[in-house]
């Protein structure tokens, strides 16, 4: 029986390097054991890998290929950045390395072959991956321009400290924008462009970001983005979206709505507005249907009511 106690309890629950193996005294033959599972030259698995965090999966296929690092559809998963990125055929990992090595060919592996600069890239527990910056960057070439604002506005948005524990952005406007300019031949760079111009700080959720491009596509107004309003008597709201001069407050209430004292807030929300004179349009799931015809028919009703017209 081979002596696999040997290697270290986090190599028992996820993938790991032959060197990583070796170091810790396990020998050649006991490597060839048959509860020993390879998943491509070099790396190895004592466990089915299907279900583990693709962090996890991911890491050593970094550690067995020189001046590499995850990225694209991978990092944009690692890291949870929203946006629709249509997938290529096959379960594999992205992996990239620095111009001008070869990029990897190996089993499980889609190679790229790209120019990073050192703050590009970063160790995340113990792996090296593209930043969420240059991961946004990186899928621009298959992403629809809408998606990569949503993208965009998600690394733009200001965090709530109480519940992210950050304080700071993951990136700002003029961060991506001299990103860009770093990579002008880059693949998608024109749709990466056009998404910059797009996004916008303040947005707190892919549905919102939708919402908001399917109503300037349509040719309203722009929206002020999660901004506070003070109401009649002091009381504050803050509503997704806001059209102060036309009191037209849009709220994008999603599955956590259903609930029954979030229920009781909607109403009381909903109460504040009518009481100040503002008329409030809630949005729902199925009003983004069809290109989100329906949700931009009522914000278009409420404006038109309200007196706005098209210029």
């Amino acid at each position: 029986m081979p002596r696999l106690d040997r290697l270290p309890e986090i190599l028992h629950s996820a993938p790991f390097t032959v060197a990583e193996a070796l170091e810790f005294g396990t020998s050649y033959g006991e490597l060839c054991h048959r509860s020993v599972v390879s998943l491509s030259r070099g790396i190895k698995t004592l466990n089915d890998a299907t279900d583990l965090p693709l962090a996890l999966l991911t890491r050593p296929y970094t550690l067995v290929t020189g001046y590499s690092a995850a990225s694209h559809s991978t990092a944009l998963t690692i890291w949870g950045i929203p946006g629709y990125l249509p997938k290529d055929d096959g379960n594999l990992v992205d992996i990239s390395r620095q111009f001008p090595h070869v990029p990897a060919r190996r089993r499980g592996v889609r190679g790229h072959r790209t120019m990073f600069r050192d703050d590009e890239v970063c160790l995340f527990n113990g792996l090296w991956i593209t930043t969420r910056a240059r991961t946004w960057l990186d899928c621009a070439r298959k992403m629809p321009v809408d998606e990569l604002v949503v993208a965009a506005d998600h690394l733009l948005r200001l965090p709530r400290p109480v519940f992210e524990g950050r304080t700071e952005p993951y990136a700002t406007t003029a961060e991506l924008a001299v990103l860009l300019e770093r990579h002008p031949g880059t693949p998608g760079i024109v749709k990466a462009r056009e998404a910059l111009r797009l996004a916008r700080v303040g947005s707190d959720s892919p549905p919102e970001t939708r919402l908001r491009l399917a109503c300037g596509f349509a040719g309203l107004p722009e929206p002020l983005l999660n901004t506070t309003i003070v109401l009649a008597d002091g009381v504050e709201r803050t509503p997704d979206q806001s059209y102060p001069e036309y009191k037209v407050a849009v709220e994008y209430d999603g599955a956590t709505h259903a609930d029954p004292n979030q229920v009781e807030k909607d109403i009381r929300r909903e109460e504040d507005f009518a009481k100040a004179g503002w008329k409030e349009v809630r949005i729902m799931k199925r009003h983004m249907d069809n290109d989100a015809k329906e949700a931009v028919r009522k914000v278009r009703n409420a404006l038109w009511d309200r007196g706005w017209r098209p210029s």
